[in-house]
C-alpha cells in the first residue's frame, strides 16, 4: 500500500469508518469500495479510521482499499455517533481532489463524468436528494432545523472538494462550528435541539456563511443521491428493507421493481448482510 501523504494523488473517493458498538462501518466502507471498483474500475479509494478500527483492517480489506489512513487526533473517541472528526477529511485525504462519501452509499453505475462538473467549484455539496423512483425531494420531515433557520438543503453524504484555500476556509469554519457547538446550537441556530453537532447541519451553516453560490451547483440537479429514509419515499416510519424488496444484479440494485441509477444512500445499516458482502466479493474477485 502506498505511503500516505495528504494530497499526494490527483483524485479519488474517501469515507470515514469508525466502528461503534452497534455498527461495523468498516464493513460498510468495504462494500462501498467494491461498488466503486465495479462501476469505476480505475478509481482510487481511501478510508479514514481510528486506531481501534485500524486494528480490524484485514488483508482482504487492503485488496480493495487503496489507502487506509489513521485518524491520530481522534476528537470523536468518546462519542456514540462519531461525527466530530468530519472536518479532518480535508487534512487527511490522500487526494488533491476528493469525492467524500458517507459509508452507507453504494454505486450502481459510473459517475466519472461528474468530476468535470465538480471542478466548477472548489467545494460542492449535494443539493436535495431523490426518492427511490428518482424524483427530486426537498426533505422537510427530518430537517426541521433547516426549515427554521433557512439553511440550504445540502448533504455531506456525497460531496467534492479540492486542495485550495477556499476549501481550507470551509473546513476551518466547520471545525470552529464543531468545537463551539454549545454556543452555536443555543445562540446562533433557532429551535436546535441537537446536543451534538451533525455534519449536515454544520456544513449547511458553513455553506450559508460562505455563500451557497460558492458551495453548490444548483443548475446541475443530478449531483445528489437516492435517500432511503422512509418519509422521503412516502413509507411508514420503519426500515425500508422491511417494506419493499431489493434485488441485486450487481452492480445494479433494483428497489421495489425500480432500477437505481443514482448513488443509493441506503441508510439502514442492517441491510448490508454477510450475504450481500459475499455477492459483491464474488462479482469483484471472479
Amino acid at each position: 500500500m502506498p505511503r500516505i501523504t495528504p494530497h499526494q494523488e490527483q483524485q479519488g473517493f474517501l469515507t470515514i469508518a469508525q466502528n461503534t458498538a452497534d455498527v461495523d462501518y468498516l464493513k460498510l466502507a468495504y462494500v462501498q469500495a467494491l461498488s466503486i471498483k465495479l462501476t469505476m474500475p480505475t478509481s482510487r479509494y481511501a478510508v479514514l479510521v481510528d486506531h481501534a478500527t485500524m486494528a480490524q483492517v484485514t488483508e482482504q480489506h487492503r485488496k480493495v482499499f487503496d489507502y487506509v489512513v489513521a485518524i491520530d487526533n481522534d476528537t470523536a473517541a468518546n462519542e456514540t455517533w462519531k461525527l466530530s472528526n468530519e472536518w479532518q477529511v480535508f487534512d487527511l485525504t490522500p487526494f488533491k481532489e476528493t469525492i467524500k462519501l458517507e459509508s452507507d452509499i453504494l454505486f450502481t453505475r459510473s459517475i466519472t463524468h461528474w468530476w468535470s462538473a465538480f471542478r466548477l467549484r472548489n467545494i460542492v455539496l449535494s443539493l436535495n436528494c431523490r426518492d427511490y423512483r428518482g424524483q427530486l425531494k426537498v426533505d422537510q420531515y427530518y430537517r426541521k432545523v433547516f426549515v427554521d433557520n433557512d439553511l440550504p438543503n445540502v448533504y455531506n453524504g456525497l460531496m467534492y472538494f479540492r486542495y485550495t484555500k477556499k476549501s481550507t476556509d470551509f473546513f476551518r469554519l466547520a471545525k470552529q462550528i464543531y468545537q463551539n457547538w454549545d454556543h452555536v446550537s443555543k445562540h446562533i441556530l433557532k429551535n436546535c435541539r441537537d446536543p451534538n453537532p451533525t455534519t449536515d447541519v454544520v456544513y449547511a451553516l458553513a455553506t450559508k456563511i460562505l455563500g451557497v453560490e460558492h458551495c453548490t451547483l444548483p443548475g446541475l440537479d443530478y449531483i445528489n443521491f437516492v435517500h432511503m429514509k422512509p418519509a422521503i419515499n412516502a413509507w411508514p416510519d420503519k426500515p425500508w428493507s422491511q417494506q419493499v424488496i431489493a434485488e441485486l444484479n450487481l452492480p445494479m440494485i433494483r428497489i421495489a421493481n425500480t432500477n437505481q441509477y443514482h448513488p443509493i444512500h441506503y441508510h439502514d445499516k442492517t441491510w448490508i448482510t454477510d450475504a450481500i458482502v459475499e455477492e459483491y466479493e464474488h462479482e469483484f474477485f471472479r
